[in-house]
């Protein structure tokens, strides 16, 4: 156990499941200098929302693409569709239950990823949406006989390892469907699985090979990983529900837990559609600040993960006060969008405080847009989430997972930026 201050409450954080080696002690965070989001690279201050808009935010995307996450290709798909299934009495006859098939290109054999999505019955005029992707297959995510049981590869020990029945509603504590459709949102989600499968193995069943140039077999050292391609399916995803006669486009929430709260947090900050951003438990390359050296760090996630990043990324292992930037500043490219970020007590290995830091350091460009920004200066208390900003955040209790309190704090966050009184 270790003695953690968390806003003015002092908790005992347990360290077991953390893995060993690591920096887990607050006095052992490194003297650290953050890149000013509003300095250039030149050193020119960023002193308005044009300058900002045009110059800087540019500046930094650029940065990130080339450092971090790779760039993600021009070239642009034709998507092709089909409606797999639509059941109006779904949950009771509460939800009309809607899968697509999204095929990513024309041939008979293209990779594709099914969108499962959820609309409240009863409601006039489009609805807003939830959207995430899950991590075990859209069957995982509700028991729903109906729901198509993945095809892709689902396990990280082994490349031929497939779903079956048994994995069906595996995962429905971190969907609570019947919850979010009650307040009126729709809830959309999709396999990581079906746009890239989260394993090294070269680039070879994911969509990167549908923009390889004549003769290339893996991406270049600055071009997209795993999660620049999940976070490129994400906006695919958008697209179709811009095509949804039941969804407010303009309304949709992007959320992601570990590996894909980083995703979600790189395609918020590429795609501006998206109206609202959620960060779950992200830490390293997600929300918290790389710089600080604690929990997982730049050289373990480059081992543990090789292809999740760009090939770039790896040159700043063990020195990333040498990254031109932190995570702050991807943080800062939602603006001025709503952004929440939320943490875990027992969650060391996703540094808590480096995620609430990396909020609070993009906190200037917000303000510099004119919103509210964040409201707090310091990590609020367990429990004690600040939700009133452009930018909110909590820390709850547990461990590193999505659970029904995040999902409330979500809502209650999405209720106040949607005008949604009452819900």
């Amino acid at each position: 156990m270790r003695l953690c201050l968390i806003g003015a409450v002092l908790v005992f954080v347990p360290l077991g499941g953390q893995p060993a080696g690591f920096n887990y002690d607050e006095a052992k965070v490194p003297q650290y200098t953050l890149p000013d989001p509003l300095v250039m690279a030149d050193g020119t201050a960023v002193t308005t929302a044009a300058m900002w808009k045009k110059q800087r935010r540019p500046e930094i995307l650029e940065l990130f693409a080339e450092n971090v996450y790779g760039h993600t290709p021009k070239a642009k798909i034709r998507l092709r569709t089909e409606v797999l299934e639509i059941d109006k009495t779904a949950h009771g006859g509460t939800a009309t239950r809607k899968q697509v098939r999204v095929w990513f290109g024309p041939a008979a054999d293209a990779p594709y990823m099914d969108l499962l999505m959820y609309f409240p019955n009863g409601v006039k005029g489009k609805v807003p949406a939830f959207l995430g992707l899950n991590f075990g297959g859209n069957h995982t995510v509700q028991p729903d006989a109906e729901i198509r049981v993945t095809k892709s590869w689902v396990s990280n020990k082994a490349a031929d390892f497939k779903a079956s029945e048994k994995d069906r509603g595996a995962g429905q504590s971190r969907w609570p469907v019947d919850a979010v459709l009650k307040r009126g949102y729709a809830v959309v989600t999709a396999y990581y699985g079906d746009i890239d499968p989260d394993f090294d193995d070269g680039f070879k069943n994911g969509v990167q090979p549908l923009f390889y140039r004549a003769g290339q077999t893996k991406p270049e050292a600055n071009e997209w990983g795993s999660l620049g391609a999940w976070a490129w399916g994400l906006s695919r995803a958008m697209d179709m529900l811009e095509k949804e006669k039941e969804i407010d486009a303009s309304k949709v929430v992007l959320h992601g837990h570990s590996r894909l709260g980083k995703a979600a947090l790189w395609a918020g900050a590429q795609d501006e559609r998206f109206a609202i951003v959620i960060s779950n438990d992200s830490g390293e390359g997600g929300a918290a600040l790389a710089r600080r050296k604690f929990g997982e760090t730049t050289a373990r996630i480059n081992t543990s993960f090789p292809h999740w990043f760009d090939g770039n990324f790896k040159k700043y292992n063990e020195k990333e006060d040498s990254l031109p930037v932190d995570q702050h500043m991807l943080l800062a490219l939602i603006a001025p969008r709503p952004l929440y970020v939320n943490s875990a007590v027992e969650d060391a290995w996703a540094d808590p405080k480096g995620e609430f830091l990396g909020a609070l350091g993009a906190d200037p460009v917000y303000r510099l847009l004119g919103t509210p920004g964040l409201l707090v200066k310091e990590q609020p208390a367990v429990e004690k989430p600040t939700i009133d900003g452009t930018i909110g955040y909590h820390i709850r209790q547990g461990k590193h997972d999505v659970t029904g309190y995040d999902w409330e704090q979500w809502m209650n966050f999405a209720d106040r930026h949607f005008h949604r009184a009452g819900k």
